[in-house]
């Protein structure tokens, strides 16, 4: 059994440009509700929160009933599409309403644009799997993280070198530029992969990989049905309040650094794009050496490195009183802080379940994770706007700090995991 790589590079595609989207979001919107419309950062934070509070309710609900949908284009196919059509065609009302100062129409076009997003993320990452083998959807994960990572390169790039310099630059070209990527991954898509045809297929080579997984296992599972031990519980609530703090940390400073980076760095056009750059292509360089050090020290220490790592990171950034070429290794760095941490969490939580569990605690990761992303830009955000924009490294060193102290108590879920025995086995990671 081989994984079909060009297959599923093509339906990478729709993960790329969904990525693509969200890094132009965290980069350029806080910097139009600032700059054109005059908003304060409490209130750009709680605006910022919104497209995790929609993911939290949306998702699920959009990934469910796209699991009962039936077309001749397949089950996850309408929803990439008329997502990222709908999505398109109001998202390019943002530069419009940036440039005519017309706050009622970027708040309608924002919304829309989220809600669009929210209506095919879920099937376009449902894709995959629903196009691959089970033993083969770690090696396929791996390539769906690579194309993601390539999308946001791409909007970084973008924005380093299209935006002028000034408080208010024209984003039209940055917009236009992920609106046409987007629409060019949906088209390849379409014309390349017929999901219907292929998820037939697959049933057909397949059949034992698409038996009901429970099947006659429901009376085991529940007789068997066995308490957490106090300890293992313990440790359990112990990493997921560590993730909450490193996402705090990470999400803060992502959601924040373009104003951070123009107010006191005084960086001007879309030269920050640079440091978020060098950190996601660090990440990226990373994934290969942090899976052959887990393997020979284990996940725990393998996330603590990270956490030092990125603590020591935001801690010069916030010593600096102005931008020093440095920063550029200080973030390159936190890439591959934020690469171990990654590479390491899930697997963690996911140790401590049992098979019949894997799904609930994969639920309760994200759960924590996108509470952090939701509470943090609120949170940051009214402390950036109340004692100084300073404050944000400040802020990053202390939920990391925290999340150094719990992730220390943590007493299981950790091995060392195999050494991959593919190289791009190492992008199997989850965000």
């Amino acid at each position: 059994m081989k994984l079909n790589y060009k297959r599923t590079f093509l339906v990478g595609f729709a993960f790329m440009a969904i990525c693509a989207f969200w890094q132009m979001y965290d980069n350029i919107i806080p910097l139009i509700l600032q700059n054109t419309f005059g908003l304060k950062d409490g209130i750009i934070g709680v605006i910022m929160a919104t497209d995790n509070v929609l993911a939290v309710f949306l998702l699920p609900v959009v990934g469910a009933f796209s699991d009962r949908v039936d077309t001749r284009f397949g089950k996850r196919t309408p929803f990439i599409v008329g997502g990222t059509a709908a999505a398109v065609a109001v998202m390019m009302l943002l530069p419009l309403s940036d440039r005519l100062e017309s706050f009622p129409m970027f708040v309608f076009a924002l919304g829309a644009t989220l809600i669009a997003m929210a209506m095919y993320r879920s099937p376009a990452v449902a894709l995959m799997p629903d196009l691959t083998p089970k033993p083969l959807r770690s090696k396929a994960n791996a390539v769906i993280n690579l194309m993601g990572a390539i999308g946001g390169v791409y909007t970084l790039i973008l924005i380093s070198t299209l935006v002028g310099e000034g408080k208010r630059p024209s984003y039209f070209a940055v917009f236009a530029g992920v609106a046409g990527m987007m629409v060019l991954s949906v088209v390849l898509l379409l014309l390349t992969i017929r999901e219907k045809k292929l998820a037939k297929q697959l049933a057909e080579e397949y059949p034992e990989e698409n038996r009901e997984e429970n099947s006659g296992q429901a009376g085991k599972i529940g007789t068997e049905k066995k308490t957490m031990e106090k300890d293992v519980k313990r440790s359990l609530i112990l990493i997921l309040i560590s993730i909450f703090l490193w996402f705090a940390a990470y999400n803060a400073v992502t959601t924040a650094f373009s104003r951070y980076a123009m107010t006191v760095w005084d960086i001007q056009g879309g030269g920050y794009a640079n440091c978020l750059m060098v950190a996601t292509v660090a990440a990226i360089l990373s994934y290969i050496p942090i899976g052959m050090i887990s393997s020979k020290i284990g996940r725990k220490k393998t996330i603590l490195g990270g956490i030092v790592l990125m603590t020591a990171c935001y801690l010069l950034a916030a010593l600096l009183p102005n931008y020093h070429p440095i920063i550029q290794v200080g973030f390159a760095l936190i890439g591959v802080g934020w690469a171990a941490i990654s590479v390491n969490s899930l697997p963690m939580v996911v140790e401590m379940s049992r098979d019949s569990d894997v799904g609930k605690y994969t639920g309760l990761y994200y759960t924590f994770s996108m509470t952090a992303q939701i509470v943090t830009p609120i949170l940051s955000g009214f402390l950036l706007q109340h004692i100084s924009y300073r404050i944000l490294f400040p802020y990053a060193v202390f939920f990391s700090g925290l999340a150094f102290v719990t992730m220390s108590l943590v007493k299981h879920g950790d091995n060392k995991p195999e050494a991959k025995k593919d190289l791009l086995e190492h992008f199997d990671v989850e965000d």
